[in-house]
């Protein structure tokens, strides 16, 4: 995936987790931030960020925070992202043989999946959660309490046991981390969801990308440690 008018600035501090004031050519603007998370160990003041700029009148504000650097890497925080560059992936061939079809926000039962896929001989159910925490070269999930996350899982057991083929793939938006892993220091349920859901047979996936100022794109396959 790649963006349009990108700017790099400073992150100044961020009022509220919808927002964020940015240094953009000497000037102080206000962003969106496209991420609800918490993002507090990127999201520091005078940290390199990159935003994408519109100009629309219907927009509160002329930019969007998609990106920041942490050392050396550069982390994309979009949240609407991984879905997307999830997307592009299928559709290259990856992932599964024999694709059918490919349906994007499918309901099933009380749930919306993020992803429908039929191929020549499964009916398979994908949710894709976004990463952007890192601590030590692991990648972690979630970086705040996700209610509805726990839900997802559980109803993806379901889905296994109605014969469906169901799987959640954590698209880590950093490369080059060494392991995936949830974050039960955060959200303990999540954690304990997760290993139930692996137990009953849904597969667990993390795959790393390559980031730019301006690209994102999946990359390689990361070990999983539940």
């Amino acid at each position: 995936m790649i963006y349009k008018n990108i700017k790099e600035g400073k992150f100044i501090d961020r009022p509220n987790r919808f927002i964020a004031n940015i240094e953009i050519d000497g000037k102080s603007e206000v962003c969106h931030v496209k991420n609800t998370g918490r993002c507090k160990e990127l999201l520091l003041p005078g940290a390199t960020v990159f935003v994408q700029e519109f100009n629309s009148s219907s927009r509160k504000t002329r930019f969007d925070l998609i990106g920041v650097v942490k050392g050396k890497r550069h982390i994309n925080i979009d949240s609407q992202v991984p879905n997307k560059v999830f997307h592009e992936w299928l559709q290259k061939g990856f992932l599964f043989e024999d694709i059918i079809t490919i349906k994007p926000e499918v309901k099933y039962k009380n749930s919306r999946f993020d992803f429908y896929v039929e191929t020549e001989k499964d009916k398979i159910f994908i949710e894709v959660k976004g990463v952007t925490l890192e601590e030590n070269n692991i990648a972690l999930f979630p970086d705040a309490p996700t209610e509805r996350g726990v839900k997802h899982i559980n109803e993806l057991v379901e889905c296994i046991e109605e014969g469906y083929k169901a799987y959640i793939v954590f698209v880590i938006q950093i490369k080059n981390v060494a392991v995936f892993s949830p974050n039960g220091k955060t959200h303990k349920e999540f954690e304990d969801a997760l290993k139930y859901a692996y137990d009953k047979g849904v597969n667990i996936l993390a795959y790393d990308c390559e980031v730019s100022h301006n690209t994102i794109e999946i990359s390689e396959k990361v070990e999983v440690k539940i």
